[in-house]
């Protein structure tokens, strides 16, 4: 039990040296994430309509 206290212990205090960022910095991070998301699904999104269309166009015809 003491080991578990101890461990605690030393975590709250490690929390406490953390640099939190700002809520203003936490969201244009969201933002960042979100944007960048989006452009990865759109950009596997048409080359998956793109290989699809060459496949149905030349292979199955």
């Amino acid at each position: 039990m003491n080991k578990l206290l101890q461990f605690i212990k030393e975590a709250r205090a490690e929390l406490r040296k953390v640099n939190w960022p700002t809520r203003a910095q936490t969201v244009k991070f969201t933002g960042a994430v979100v944007g960048v998301s989006l452009a990865v699904a759109i950009f596997l999104g048409s080359l998956d309509y793109l290989f699809e269309y060459i496949s149905r166009t030349f292979i199955v015809k």
